[in-house]
């Protein structure tokens, strides 16, 4: 006997009208930053419009906002068609929508402000984080009791992939968001250097592997075959492909920190199980791409199953090249430059911006029951769509070579050919205007389908209850049964085996690093930064600094001649957050203390062409008429030891307000020196110019120290 239920359309309509608004939104955004690179007054000569604040608002927008809403949009209409039943509940569905609503709200208030952690793909700060946490288990448990209350017996493989989804980043969420709050708005990072830096490349990478790769794989093995009116190519190539994957893409985050202070066991890990995702990666997008088997000629005619070819494509591309970048090789040669620009946007704008296209072009005719408005519009809207992709890559990748040969190349008489960074920079700015072309093209044909769609729907009915009946669900024992179908029948049982293969990986990375204490060995002469130098640290993290500047080198010979003597372990075990950056759009700072005057960095600030002609850093007018709270010391400091920075008891009350004014008033006397005048003690600019001078100071002066007593020595 069959029992007649309802799927709710509404609940998706909310997030597909929420992917498309902040689609443009976030790509909108992504144009500005693109332009900021070769005519940085685009920021008005605003703080909240700069580079450094804008950029991670871009990929908040574009990952949790775009991506985010189009995967909950495909869950919460796919979900209950596989399950034949309606979601567990309508409330805690509305909940979890206007609570994700709410914290990119939060997002794209905060990140402008310069509220932010800094930490790559995760720099909300710790409120905006319990309330991400909060709204997660509200999607799972909707999820799950969903899943629980299915009258559909075993679990299609879609199904798999949002329960891994779901767990993955759940735990990696709450292990990356481990900070010891200052204030409402302000956190230090739980871990220290080398820890934070491989616990928030753990987090970065699988963000990547489980928000944007997991779910997608889960929407294209529910959406392509029915795109295409046709089943899925292999069910035992898709539960090799779910279970590899999800066991070795966990392990890869170290790959991230090639050449950097990570242990070299730990670097190796990485590498290895990067090379080893080639395998279950392309068992997805074969199995994608061979669902299409004899039915290419409908490829052509449809666009839908364009875009959805494309999407599978790009993932296959991507997946190629990001094991290939993780060998030390290669990533001597990618690292830091544009080519990691485009190997990622390869991702993003061609496996989840056009599979997302391709799953809008087929759900909105089906929920308002009506046929696509033009499918000429669709057409244009792939080959503006492809063409962007094609502008947008290709520039970067030849950015990304030319950075790198420039920045290793020697003369014959061992000097470095292009010493002044700025050089390098003057050399892609073409790349940066094409690859805002390509940028330009990819949003004209996304506001080209929003068109489309608008007309979709005008033409239609919306179906906002859409009747089904299926017979209930009840236990039938089925002899010689495939060992896997016995397990999609048990959910718990999957969740909890999907949850033990992805934590075997972080455990074996982490636990190493944090308890065997000769991964991390310490430096003597590395003391905490002083109290203004905190500050100052922390408005380098809130104008975003960290976006276009290093503070690593690797042992290159080529950088070391350049910035210093390569970066050790323990010259970091007081960074709470660390701050080694993933991309030089400016040089490396590492070693930047002592390097210029005072006034040098002040006029800098003001206006970076004086001081390096043909620059793309914009100025930073605001430092010198806003002034810091040296009050808000006491607090930082006291968070600092309790996070175990050994700054002595009671330090905070008087000795750090005096030891405050004591380094300020010695850097503007500096300046005063310098013909620089009307600077107050409390202005940012003094706070921020000692933290630039103490960058990499503490082995510099070891190494005087040591020099001078060899020529005593010597004596």
């Amino acid at each position: 006997m069959t029992e007649k239920f309802y799927y709710d359309n509404k609940i998706v309509r909310a997030f597909l009208i929420a992917t498309i608004v902040f689609g443009a939104i976030g790509m909108l955004v992504g144009l500005i930053v693109a332009i900021q690179l070769y005519y940085p007054a685009l920021n008005l000569g605003l703080p909240y419009t700069t580079f450094g604040r804008i950029r991670p608002l871009h990929t908040n927008a574009v990952i949790f906002a775009f991506v985010g809403n189009a995967i909950f949009a495909g869950v919460y209409y796919s979900m209950p068609r596989l399950l034949k039943t309606p979601m567990f509940s309508k409330t805690l569905s509305w909940i979890h929508f206007w609570g994700w609503q709410l914290i990119i709200l939060s997002a794209a208030i905060t990140l402008p402000l310069g509220i932010t952690t800094s930490k790559e793909y995760a720099e909300l700060e710790w409120p905006i984080d319990i309330a991400i946490t909060i709204i997660w288990v509200v999607f799972g448990w909707n999820m799950l009791g969903t899943i629980l209350r299915r009258r559909e017996r075993h679990m299609y493989v879609a199904i798999w992939f949002y329960i891994a989804t779901f767990v993955t980043v759940a735990v990696l969420h709450v292990v990356n968001s481990f900070e010891l709050p200052v204030s409402f708005f302000k956190s230090y990072s739980w871990y220290a250097g080398v820890q934070d830096a491989l616990v928030q490349w753990w987090y970065g990478h699988n963000a990547v592997a489980f928000f944007l790769t997991t779910p997608f794989l889960g929407l294209m093995y529910y959406y392509l075959p029915k795109a295409a009116n046709r089943p899925i190519y292999s069910y035992r190539l898709s539960i090799v492909h779910f279970w590899s994957l999800i066991f070795i893409y966990i392990w890869a985050g170290p790959h991230h920190l090639l050449y950097s202070t990570l242990p070299d066991w730990a670097q190796s890990l990485g590498t290895v199980f990067s090379v080893m995702l080639i395998a279950p990666s392309w068992g997805g997008m074969l199995n994608g791409l061979l669902t299409l088997r004899g039915a290419w000629d409908r490829v052509r005619e449809n666009p839908i199953l364009k875009f959805m070819v494309v999407a599978v494509t790009a993932y296959g591309m991507a997946t190629f090249e990001g094991p290939m970048l993780s060998l030390k090789n290669v990533n001597a040669i990618s690292h830091f430059t544009d080519w990691t620009i485009a190997h990622v946007h390869i991702g993003g704008l061609g496996w989840n911006g056009f599979l997302t296209f391709g799953m809008l072009y087929w759900l909105v005719p089906k929920m308002w029951n009506t046929e696509l408005y033009s499918k000429r519009l669709a057409n244009t809207h792939f080959w503006l769509g492809t063409l962007g992709i094609i502008f947008y890559a290709l520039p970067m990748y030849w950015a990304g070579i030319t950075q790198s040969l420039m920045w290793k190349e020697f003369t014959p008489d061992g000097m470095l050919q292009y010493p002044n960074f700025i050089t390098t920079v003057s050399q892609i700015v073409p790349m940066y205007i094409l690859r805002s072309i390509g940028g330009a093209l990819y949003l004209t044909g996304f506001f080209i389908m929003v068109y489309n769609l608008w007309k979709t729907a005008a033409r239609g009915n919306f179906v906002a209850e859409e009747a089904a009946e299926a017979p209930a669900l009840k236990p039938v024992y089925v002899k010689n049964e495939y060992w896997h179908a016995i397990l999609e029948r048990k959910p718990v049982l999957f969740t909890v085996l999907s949850l033990v293969a992805i934590l075997i990986g972080g455990i074996a990375q982490m636990v190493p690093t944090f308890l065997v204490e000769s991964n991390i060995p310490t430096i003597a002469a590395v003391k905490p930064y002083t109290p203004l130098e905190l500050i100052g640290r922390d408005i380098y993290i809130r104008e975003g600094c960290n976006n276009c500047h290093s503070q690593l080198i690797r042992p290159f010979r080529s950088e070391v001649v350049r910035y210093g003597e390569y970066s050790k372990a323990g010259e970091y075990v007081y960074e709470h957050p660390f701050l080694w950056g993933s991309k030089r759009t400016g040089p490396d700072l590492m070693r930047l203390g002592g390097k210029y005057p005072d006034s040098w960095h002040y006029n800098h600030m003001y206006d970076p062409t004086s001081m390096s002609p043909g620059s793309i850093m914009p100025p930073y007018p605001w430092l010198f008429e806003q002034k810091y709270d040296k009050e808000e010391v006491k607090a930082k400091i006291a968070a600092m030891r309790t996070l175990g920075v050994p700054y002595p008891e009671g330090y905070e009350q008087e000795m750090a307000l005096k030891d405050i004014d004591k380094q300020a008033k010695r850097i503007v006397a500096s300046l005063n020196k310098d013909g620089i005048q009307n600077v107050a003690p409390d202005d940012e600019i003094v706070a921020l110019i000692a933290y630039l001078q103490r960058l990499g100071t503490d082995i510099k002066n070891v190494d005087a120290e040591a020099q001078t007593q060899v020529n005593v020595n010597n004596k």
